[in-house]
């Protein structure tokens, strides 16, 4: 009885192993009849397309094809629709949770990086760019082309589309917008393989909906930015912060009351912490003496010293910020780390939640040996182009935030430690909000959420609407991985 009940077990796993094998040969015989370039396993650019930024979460794709053009995308994710696999796009590869390879084994990835172009009409001033550029060679080209730029973050190989759609944060944005600000227009490849336009004008549920959440929807194959004039002069500068624990509330209280309210929109900064120092770094957009005036009613409150400054043009502002040469394009080696990160985005960070926030910081975290950081951003505030720009027009949902803080703890040897690390510090922190105080940045996603906990705390209030717009767009989640954004239910025929 026991070795017939073993034979047929065994019998059917072979007929399980049998069927993935047929199915993945048949992907692969689909995806040879196509146009479409496919990565040889074992290649150099196979073992450099699926190496994640964070080492902790290394998942084995099913297939990447790696298109040249729209035509070439089109026909390798009708491959993946035929055969019932997850289609992933993927553009710089830096997501934290390795979502940009599917989030999780077996997905269909479509590698955008070699769709990279950029052109700027310069009788209009706005840019037409391929989904798979990184942000480093989006500036340095809009700044080649034209003495142009947008708002977006500090690391040049991070793909725009990752970036752009679902917010896009970064040392200028206080400045000028989130990166997704700068959007006019999108073309996007549909589940059902057709191809559509979205504004603000053309199908305005989708660009609302791309605007936030657009790794949920489809594939963008290309975006249409407007840009600004580069400023020609930019100060970047770094205050030396001398926070004890019994001083250190009070200065997150200053912080806070200076972010909302006094904060000059030529300002863009951040609280970075350590365990052996914090300081505040960022980027004033004109000269040292500006600079100098308008940080002083904060620094005359915190006991902050000017430590280092520079003026220098826009372009070597950024490349101050980056960690590598800025123009990236294909081929890039990814710089690797092993690591857990978590976000929150904050209406405040005072009181309560600031005591208790301090108490970790001194109590808990100054006492843990492995590399930390921890990074309070401004986001929002009275002068802030985030919190100016129109909120109904893009799903971004937390625009109402004034801060978002990120940690970040090294995982190399000790992974369930850094989790209860990190998980630790964020809950004590909200523990006295209400659900509205806060939520979760996506670009800086959590692998440790489930799908439903991250979709309310990466969308909000935008959830039920986006669920509906995914329902009517890809109802069968050809476009899906571990938290993103499931499909309204439909009401039953009756």
């Amino acid at each position: 009885m026991h070795s017939t009940v073993a034979f047929c077990l065994g019998l059917m796993a072979s007929l399980a192993q049998g069927a993935v094998f047929n199915k993945h040969a048949a992907l692969e015989d689909c995806l040879a009849g196509s146009s479409t370039v496919v990565d040889e396993v074992g290649s150099d650019d196979y073992n450099r397309d699926i190496t994640p930024f964070n080492k902790r979460v290394q998942f084995t794709p099913a297939a990447i094809a790696v298109p040249t053009s729209v035509e070439q995308i089109q026909s390798a994710v009708a491959c993946g629709s035929k055969l019932k696999y997850k289609v992933t796009a993927k553009c710089g590869g830096h997501s934290y949770a390795s979502l940009g390879l599917g989030g999780e084994d077996g997905h269909l990835i479509i590698e955008l990086d070699r769709m990279n172009s950029v052109k700027l009409n310069t009788e209009t001033n706005i840019a037409t760019v391929e989904s798979g550029a990184r942000l480093g060679h989006l500036a340095a080209e809009l700044s080649a082309q034209g003495n142009r730029a947008i708002s977006h973050g500090t690391c040049p190989g991070v793909g725009i589309s990752g970036h752009v759609l679902h917010g896009g944060f970064g040392m200028s944005s206080h400045s000028r917008g989130l990166a997704l600000d700068w959007v006019i227009g999108l073309n996007l490849l549909l589940a059902n393989g057709t191809l559509v336009h979205a504004s603000a004008t053309e199908n305005k549920d989708i660009y609302w909906g791309l605007l936030g959440a657009g790794s949920n929807f489809g594939i963008v194959t290309s975006f249409e930015l407007k840009t600004f004039e580069a400023p020609a002069n930019v100060t970047w500068f770094v205050v030396n912060l001398p926070l004890k624990k019994n001083n250190s509330v009070a200065a997150l209280e200053a912080l806070e009351d200076y972010a909302l309210n006094t904060m000059p929109a030529e300002l863009n900064m951040r609280l970075y912490g350590t365990r052996q120092f914090t300081q505040l770094e960022g980027a004033y957009q004109g000269n040292k003496s500006d600079l100098e005036s308008a940080l002083a009613p904060l620094l005359n409150k915190t006991g902050g010293t000017l430590a280092a400054s520079g003026t220098t043009t826009w372009i070597k502002s950024l490349e101050h910020f980056a960690t590598m040469k800025l123009n990236q394009t294909y081929p890039y080696t990814q710089v690797q780390e092993d690591f857990y990160g978590k976000s929150l985005e904050l209406k405040g960070l005072n009181g309560s939640a600031a005591k208790n926030f301090v108490d970790y910081w001194f109590d808990v975290a100054k006492k843990e040996t492995a590399h930390w950081y921890i990074q309070l951003d401004l986001h929002g505030g009275k002068n802030s182009a985030v919190w100016k720009a129109d909120p109904e027009l893009t799903s971004y949902a937390h625009r109402d935030k004034l801060y978002i803080l990120q940690f970040y703890i090294t995982t190399s040897t000790t992974a369930e430690d850094g989790f209860k690390f990190v998980d630790g510090w964020a809950s004590t922190t909200t523990a006295p909000l209400t659900a509205s105080d806060w939520g979760m940045y996506f670009n800086y996603p959590d692998t440790n959420l489930n799908r439903t906990r991250a979709q309310q705390m990466y969308w909000g209030k935008n959830l039920a609407k986006l669920q509906q717009l995914k329902a009517e767009l890809d109802p069968n989640e050809l476009f899906y991985y571990p938290v993103s954004i499931s499909p309204a239910k439909q009401p039953e025929l009756v």
